[in-house]
């Protein structure tokens, strides 16, 4: 470990888990969560505003718990990172209102960076240095997104993107129609490996010719099954729970594989990482393997653990950002719930020398959190 590496600690608030990571340049030293996932289970999805309350009750013994895994105190750090968008307005605003208070106090510098980018950036802790450009399938209770990463720090081009449910969303969805629980993507995995995934032939979506080649839907897939599960159900008939599972997610991880290695190959490039929650499931893993391996490409997907939301990728993006003498953010930083990927960071107003700019941006995503 080069002792110039940047040691950045990385706060995570943007959905239902306190995320607090410590990296020292591409290692991982402290990956602590505190998830309030139970709390929503009830409610069947998560609910904002317990979220939030959870956040603020966490995001203290978090950050200390991660400091003492990492043997620092927070005096080391060279720098603070926080997730400033896109996610739940309200659970944002608890990390970034953290991280300024730690940055301030501390006298480090700060980096709002954006939730997407940081999930292509934690495969790092794992596989070493990201190749550029690197083709990233993000796909996860929010988001479904193919993007284009020539440089994690500066330049993340969207490719495609789900036009209406995410992935994540679909297999909540239809694990509340089969009572399975929330959230639903692991019971399902579970339940699709003792089940046929050819069992019943659910729709592809956009797979048309004349279909957007890498946009996503999972809308009509879910309602498809939906509709299949009440049939059975009011013909009086035992509904096959892991016949249904394996033949739903088979639809989603197809879809998602065939796209993503179409990019790949579209734009010449050799390398295929895919990260968010759902890249947990067992089959997308190895269908994306397998279609990998016959297009000549490396599939980089970092272990479950990191998949998920955590505050070891903020921290992983902010080393990155401190590593490439990138700007910080100042303290007037905003959470913006719809930061577009295209903004791998948000730098301070001082950056590019016009601070006029930003104080409209921060103006705007103020108006966007209260309305």
């Amino acid at each position: 470990m080069a002792a110039d590496e940047p040691l950045v600690l990385g706060i995570e608030t943007s959905c239902d888990e306190t995320g607090v990571g410590i990296v020292h340049g591409t290692t991982l030293l402290a990956d602590a969560i505190a998830s309030s996932v139970d709390t929503h289970a009830r409610f069947g999805g998560v609910v904002p505003e317990i979220a939030s309350r959870a956040h603020l009750e966490a995001m203290v013994p978090t950050i200390e718990r991660a400091l003492k895994t990492a043997g620092i105190s927070a005096g080391d750090l060279d720098g603070i990172a926080v997730t400033a968008g896109p996610g739940l307005a309200g659970a944002l605003l608890v990390g970034v209102s953290a991280a300024k208070a730690y940055a301030y106090a501390l006298g480090k510098p700060l980096y709002g960076v954006n939730h997407l980018a940081s999930h292509i950036c934690v495969d790092q802790l794992e596989h070493g240095k990201l190749p550029e450009p690197t083709m990233a399938l993000l796909v996860s209770g929010g988001h479904s997104s193919l993007l284009l990463s020539a440089d994690i720090t500066s330049d993340v081009r969207p490719m495609g993107a789900t036009i209406d449910d995410a992935a994540g969303e679909a297999f909540d969805k239809i694990a509340r129609v089969l009572d399975l629980g929330f959230p639903g993507g692991p019971v399902i995995d579970r339940l699709a490996r003792e089940g046929d995934p050819k069992a019943i032939a659910f729709p592809r979506g956009l797979s048309g010719a004349k279909d957007p080649a890498y946009d996503f839907s999972f809308s009509g897939l879910k309602t498809a099954v939906a509709r299949w599960i009440e049939a059975k159900r009011a013909a009086g008939e035992e509904v096959p729970v892991r016949d249904v599972a394996a033949s739903f997610q088979e639809a989603v991880v197809d879809v998602l594989t065939r796209k993503a290695v179409r990019a790949c190959k579209d734009e010449g490039v050799d390398h295929l990482m895919i990260g968010g929650g759902v890249a947990a499931n067992s089959r997308l893993r190895a269908l994306a393997q397998e279609r990998c391996e016959r297009a000549g490409i490396r599939l980089r997907v970092p272990r479950p653990g990191l998949c998920t939301d955590n505050g070891a990728m903020v921290a992983a993006l902010g080393a990155e950002m401190v590593a490439r003498g990138r700007a910080a953010s100042d303290l007037e930083l905003s959470a913006d719930s719809s930061l577009p990927v295209t903004d791998p960071h948000v730098p301070g107003a001082h950056a590019h020398g016009h601070s006029h700019d930003h104080d409209h941006v921060h103006e705007v995503s103020k108006e966007n959190l209260y309305s």
